[in-house]
């Protein structure tokens, strides 16, 4: 990978499991999709389980536009989101930067390469988990799932576009860190570089699986590419 000064002007992170260690129970939060779904009347063989809860609600969304129920989509995501909210917060405190991150950070501002996080996580937690952390005031810019509407949100290429502008740069100039094929597919779609980390989700396997071929053991490994 070239030196990241040399191509980009910033660079953007996903939050948990990539900048921050954090303690979200995400198995909880598909349940709660799931069982949403089912008391909205959402046939179970017409949501796509394969992707995590936001491909959960996205199929169910699809269903209930597809047969003319398009009103109880804002019900849905109104429920979800607050759930969702609650799971988040659960263990917000506990959110630490992973070992190396802030030094990276402060050498990318350095270099005077703007620095953003785009987040799935709502603006209350993503606030939340950067303040605890020690992270936040270090940020130039933040997007969280809430800030935008929920179809704008990774892994839609719009996220990024959210950011980029926050960050004053255009998507192409962003290089994007991530721990998930979502923030993958949000970069490249957009236009923006990509890089994936071993430190969450994501094992060298899936990100193999994926043919994606940029990858790092954590956001620490970057400092070497300044």
């Amino acid at each position: 990978m070239m030196r990241i000064r040399e191509r980009y002007k910033a660079v953007g992170f996903d939050m948990d499991g990539t900048l921050l260690d954090t303690r979200v129970d995400y198995q909880r939060m598909t349940e709660i999709v799931l069982d949403e779904m089912e008391r909205i009347g959402v046939p179970d063989n017409a949501i796509d389980r394969s992707g995590g809860y936001k491909f959960n609600i996205d199929s169910g969304v699809e269903w209930l536009r597809s047969n003319g129920r398009g009103s109880d989509i804002f019900e849905i995501n109104r429920r979800v989101s607050r759930a969702a909210r609650d799971v988040e917060m659960e263990h917000v405190d506990k959110a630490v930067p992973f070992p190396g991150a802030v030094e990276l950070i402060r050498a990318l501002r350095s270099q005077d390469i703007r620095v953003g996080v785009l987040t799935r996580g709502c603006r209350e937690y993503a606030d939340g988990a950067l303040s605890v952390s020690g992270v936040i005031d270090l940020l130039d810019h933040v997007v969280a799932r809430d800030d935008h509407p929920e179809e704008e949100a990774k892994p839609s290429p719009v996220a990024m576009e959210h950011l980029a502008h926050g960050l004053g740069v255009s998507p192409e100039d962003i290089l994007f860190v991530g721990d998930h094929s979502f923030d993958m597919i949000c970069a490249k779609e957009s236009g923006a570089g990509f890089v994936g980390v071993l430190s969450g989700t994501y094992g060298r396997r899936d990100w193999e699986k994926i043919g994606e071929t940029r990858i790092i053991d954590t956001v620490a490994d970057l400092i070497e590419f300044l």
